[in-house]
């Protein structure tokens, strides 16, 4: 018996796992610059191939159906491959190339490597896109990596999944960031002080990963008051000014509000490990050339940073 042809193109493809992923009509059409009309025409045809609702509507927005999760791993996966086909294994040229790009970062990352890493991609690929994703609790790190939805996450958890692939990019102190007229700017902190000091400390962004600072805490049996505990990393710095509190983050990050803020950096009375920022990715790109390029353009811009790292 002949097989059916198969209905579904790339676009087809790649709007299919831009609905599922974004869980939006209107997100996922302004994603692919499509009107919201076209991009439900779009979702009416899918799920007539498919046989399935796909997406939704529920309380809160739209949740994909149990056929839907099924599908978007795969669907994501045979996307990534199409975007390989593109490129030759020896002839890839950034600047020709249409390829998308995504890459996760926490945004407690200092924003002047993030925007080097913009600026880098866009002078030497001006044709191809770049989606620079925030990371949350709910992340699942290795099935987004597997699955295609991230090309590359940064990030500086103490014991990153081992079947990732990694590199180190940059390391970075632990330091304290006070408004201006703290306490601790006119006398340093002991331990006891710090401890007991009204911190600010941001959610996990992981569910399964803790972060530098919480970890060597718990691996001295310590524990600090997290009076203020906060989704937007990037909001601390300006909760600090004229208030108590304390906020635990890398120098980096911490000078770089400090030269606008009227904060201060302090050390921390703790012998804190050194950030290790790092890429991770999956095996499934690791050799694709256009891949290969992204995390040394990422690996590059870490120099600028580099340079001014403490001894």
């Amino acid at each position: 018996m002949r097989k059916p042809d198969n209905p579904l193109d790339a676009q087809l493809l790649r709007s299919l796992c831009t609905l599922l992923t974004e869980r939006s009509v209107t997100r996922a059409a302004a994603r692919l610059e499509l009107s919201q009309p076209a991009m439900s025409l779009t979702l009416k045809r899918l799920r007539r191939i498919f046989a399935d609702p796909l997406l939704i509507r529920g309380g809160a927005g739209m949740y994909p159906t149990e056929r839907a999760r099924h599908l978007l791993p795969s669907a994501m996966a045979a996307l990534a491959e199409l975007d390989n086909l593109l490129v030759g294994p020896d002839s890839f040229d950034p600047a020709s190339c249409p390829q998308t790009f995504k890459i996760g970062i926490p945004d407690y990352i200092v924003p002047t490597f993030v925007a080097d890493i913009v600026g880098m991609f866009r002078r030497e690929a001006p044709a191809a896109r770049l989606e620079v994703r925030s990371l949350g609790p709910e992340l699942d790190l290795e099935s987004a990596l597997a699955s295609g939805s991230l090309d590359v996450v940064v990030g500086n958890w103490p014991t990153p999944p081992a079947s990732l692939r990694m590199s180190g990019l940059f390391e970075d102190k632990i330091v304290c960031l006070v408004g201006r007229d703290h306490e601790f700017v006119i006398r340093r902190p002991t331990l006891d002080a710090f401890l007991n000091a009204n911190h600010v400390a941001p959610v996990s962004y992981s569910s399964v990963l803790r972060g530098v600072v919480e970890s060597q805490l718990a691996r001295l049996h310590l524990s600090r008051e997290r009076r203020i505990v906060t989704s937007y990393f990037t909001m601390a710095p300006h909760m600090l000014p004229g208030s108590d509190l304390v906020f635990v983050t890398s120098r980096h990050f911490a000078e770089y509000f400090a030269g606008f803020l009227p904060v201060c950096v302090i050390d921390a009375p703790i012998e804190f490990p050194r950030m290790q920022f790092y890429q991770v990715w999956h095996e499934r790109s690791h050799h694709a050339p256009a891949h290969v390029w992204l995390r040394r353009l990422i690996a590059r811009c870490r120099l600028r940073l580099s340079d001014h790292q403490d001894p």
